[in-house]
């Protein structure tokens, strides 16, 4: 885990390793001067010695400003490295994000992953700062400290060692109590997240079957455990300070009582009284400290093991060692191919497809729900990888090519697809980041939708909201078209992206594509058979085999699943 994170310290690395000298620095001064306090007291106050009241006043003087300067200077490298490296962090956890495959993302919810992008890197900035800091001062505070009791009163300086052992049992009962409350304390902020999103996004629907009650009731119960749970380790850290307390004061009750003692019979000085009781408050302050510390690496603990698989988590999908970088045509061929979601041979969606699809061909995908229409497309641009068999492309086995040139060749339009914030111009460049407004106009034309976008007060500079949600389902569906068919792909799939728009600007869209990208191979995913019928072949999907393959009148005579469909639709609507 510690190897995982120190690889996001990277250009932060030289902070990191100054902040430690820096308060080592401040901490030698501070342990210094109560050294000075000794001869100033004993030698200059308590005899009138000016001369060394002057000479050990401007010590303690330079002292001081030392320690500051090397307090300040210290706190700025280690915001400055905690600040830099939990930068670093999430952008690593974000690119790693982007590099992950479906069967990746699937482990995770969308909730978990924001918790662990936002609170819990903050919580590893914070412990990091602690760290960099008051983990590297308390400690060499109190080794120094202890040394310098010693060499002035080794009687009095075991009061300390006394207390150290009480102090340390204390602190490793409270961490083991604490961390797996905190541990169960943030995945219930993933479900928090989660209950919170769902909520805002489906606001139209609570408000519509009138469950702002139950919202709320779901809502609070998980805020409840998050607080039943937090209060818990919350009252075992918070034992810490009054156990410290306790120590401090019983330590400094002792060494002042012994030390008047020591006084009154000769054996200590009235400065090395003061100077120990100095000692006194840095190994106990530093021992507070440590277990302010160790509280917060007990919850930066949690967040860090959560980071961590996240990191960790590979993607199962590789680029080639010496992957074929050019997609040569767009046909398309399934050769025994079974898969799983679970990669699990026993548990197949897809069993036994065998398909052949030639470049530039039409293609309907027919089927039931569940029956893994969705799932065969997703095999051709490798956002699944097969379990058994293999998917060709252009000739060439999918796994063989370049990862970025497969898909820059494989356009995909989904039924739920995304549009993101920013204007339609914005977003139909995520098809081409170089394409003139002209490209544009031309894709908009062929996917129906540059005459709604027109009748917009600002035409292709509409602000589309987060998620287009001021744009209408259909509306939404062209522009992904208009998308996809801006990357010039050799494969255009298209699954269920018509279900939102009227059939006649279905055929629309159907008709323009003939016209005008003949030489792409199209995969058209439908629930209507108008969508489809005039594809050059049509695939009828069930329980994920491929019940048939043929056109329309070929299937309309053989295939009993195909023919139902069709009469349910046809028929069933002339009826009405």
């Amino acid at each position: 885990m510690l190897k995982t994170l120190a690889g996001s310290v990277r250009q932060y690395a030289l902070l990191s390793i100054l902040a430690p000298i820096l308060v080592i620095g401040e901490s030698l001064a501070d342990v210094v001067i109560p050294q000075l306090m000794i001869g100033l007291i004993d030698n200059g106050i308590n005899v009138g010695n000016m001369q060394v009241i002057w000479t050990t006043g401007i010590r303690l003087l330079i002292l001081a400003v030392l320690a500051t300067i090397c307090g300040i200077a210290a706190a700025w490298a280690s915001s400055k490295a905690s600040a830099g490296f939990s930068c670093n962090l999430r952008q690593d956890l974000f690119y790693n994000l982007q590099n992950f495959s479906f069967r990746n993302i699937d482990r995770f919810s969308t909730a978990s992953l924001i918790t662990r992008l936002t609170t819990d890197v903050t919580n590893i900035q914070n412990a990091y700062m602690m760290i960099l800091r008051i983990t590297v001062k308390s400690p060499v505070m109190l080794i120094f400290a202890v040394i310098m009791s010693f060499r002035i009163n080794g009687r009095l300086a075991l009061i300390y060692l006394g207390a150290i052992p009480v102090l340390a049992v204390c602190l490793v009962f409270i961490i083991r109590y604490a961390h797996p409350r905190f541990r169960k304390v943030f995945t219930l902020y993933d479900r928090l997240n989660n209950v919170v999103q769902e909520d805002l996004r489906g606001i139209r629907v609570v408000k519509a079957f009138v469950r702002e009650e139950h919202e709320r009731e779901k809502f609070y119960d998980v805020s409840e455990r998050i607080f039943r749970l937090f209060s818990k380790a919350e009252k075992a850290i918070s034992l810490c300070i009054p156990i410290m307390q306790l120590c401090i004061f019983a330590c400094l009750l002792l060494v002042s009582w012994f030390g008047a003692h020591l006084i009154t019979s000769g054996v200590m000085t009235t400065g090395e009284l003061i100077a120990i009781t100095n000692y006194a408050f840095h190994i106990l302050f530093s021992l507070l400290m440590l277990s302010v510390v160790f509280v917060m690496i007990t919850i930066s603990r949690a967040s860090a093991e959560r980071v961590c698989e996240v990191l960790d988590e590979r993607s199962d999908i590789t680029t080639h060692a010496d992957p074929v970088t050019e997609v040569k045509d767009g046909s398309i061929r399934f050769e025994n191919v079974d898969f799983s979601y679970a990669g699990d041979p026993d548990k197949l969606c897809l069993t036994h497809v065998d398909l052949e699809i030639a470049a530039g061909e039409t293609v309907g995908i027919l089927g039931g729900t569940g029956s893994s229409k969705s799932t065969l497309v997703q095999l051709i641009p490798r956002l699944y990888d097969v379990t058994n068999g293999t998917v060709y492309v252009g000739g060439v086995d999918v796994r063989d090519y370049d990862l970025n040139a497969l898909r820059d060749q494989v356009a995909m339009v989904l039924q739920k697809n995304v549009l993101f914030s920013g204007t339609i111009r914005e977003n139909l460049r995520w098809g081409d980041e170089n394409a003139s407004d002209e490209e544009m106009e031309r894709v908009c034309r062929l996917a129906q939708a540059d005459s709604f976008i027109r009748e917009f007060p600002d035409g292709y500079d509409t602000y589309i909201e987060q998620g287009g949600s001021n744009v209408s389902g259909g509306q939404k569906q062209r522009l992904c078209i208009a998308r996809a068919l801006l990357k010039k792909p050799k494969i255009l799939i298209l699954d269920d992206s018509t279900s939102a728009v009227d059939t006649a600007t279905d055929a629309q869209i159907r008709k323009a594509f003939l016209e005008e990208i003949p030489d792409t191979t199209k995969l058209i995913i439908a629930q209507r058979i108008a969508s489809v019928q005039d594809a050059d072949t049509i695939i009828v999907m069930d329980n994920g085999t491929v019940s048939a393959v043929g056109d329309h009148e070929t299937l309309l005579a053989t295939s009993d699943i195909y023919r139902e469909v069709y009469e349910s639709q046809v028929k069933g609507g002339d009826d009405t």
